[in-house]
């Protein structure tokens, strides 16, 4: 009975914990493509390849579900996915829906025109492949008008903690949210784009400050989740064992895992 959660390295542990804390009886298969990482930088041709070629991997680990826990992933090759890939006993879904939901306050499944909401001015934090596919201001002109959405491509920032130089990433973490601020002085809400930026969400919210809301997507994926599993039990896969699989160094990537969530994972080779 497992579920797959997916991301090019180890910012989607952040998603996994707050899955584990919400629903601690599910059996979950991670995959991180720690060899391939960052993906932030690719383009979505090869996200797209690497992408389907792990989702393939958890399906024969037993997961007929599998979340991409990278908004990279989620932006460029979701969609296509979708579209063309996935056969129709699977299910794969992406980080943005629970986000938007939460920020226009209205369930995915309301078809209603768009219309205005609360908030008007939000920075969007995400990696390049994200800001660049333009797919979360995709998603939120369906269901929003009105909203001004000014994007911050966050360089450097996934490879300082893929490389647990947080004193660096906090560095970056400034420098991007005082690159926004030049754009958007007055930001109302904050989007972490990025399934690793929870990682860093004190230094984000302390650049910008305690008047804005900063959205953080971990928490909205495992209630989104726990909602989705209600209503579909049957996508709940065969699998029983909750495993760590990685494409980079199983040793290097399971210490740098349990010093991210501070408690032992071990890893094991794709």
């Amino acid at each position: 009975m497992a579920v797959g959660i997916f991301d090019s390295g180890l910012g989607g542990l952040t998603v996994l914990d707050a899955v584990t804390k919400r629903l601690p009886e599910l059996p979950i298969v991670y995959f991180g493509d720690n060899a391939n990482a960052p993906y932030g930088v690719r383009d979505a041709d090869d996200v797209y390849n690497l992408t389907t070629k792990a989702v393939e991997r958890m399906w024969d680990a037993g997961c007929d579900l599998v979340i991409l826990a990278c908004n990279t992933a989620s932006a460029a090759a979701l969609r296509r996915m979708q579209e063309s890939w996935i056969p129709p006993n699977k299910r794969v879904l992406g980080v943005f829906v629970p986000l938007i939901e939460a920020l226009t306050e209205r369930k995915w499944g309301d078809n209603s025109p768009p219309r205005e909401v609360e908030v008007h001015h939000v920075a969007l934090f995400a990696t390049p492949a994200t800001v660049a596919s333009r797919a979360f201001q995709r998603e939120l002109a369906f269901r929003a008008i009105g909203v001004d959405v000014e994007a911050q491509a966050c360089g450097g920032v996934v490879d300082a903690i893929e490389d647990g130089d947080m004193i660096l990433a906090e560095a970056l973490v400034r420098s991007h949210v005082d690159a926004l601020k030049r754009k958007m002085p007055h930001p109302e809400a904050a989007v972490l784009g990025c399934t690793h930026y929870p990682l860093m969400q004190d230094a984000f919210q302390d650049a910008l400050g305690a008047e804005v809301e900063v959205y953080s997507q971990a928490n909205l994926v495992a209630e989104s989740l726990a909602d989705y599993l209600e209503r579909h039990p049957k996508m709940i896969g065969a699998g029983k064992e909750t495993m760590f699989l990685t494409t980079g160094n199983p040793l290097k990537v399971s210490d740098r895992a349990t010093q991210f969530l501070r408690r032992k994972i071990t890893f094991q080779a794709a």
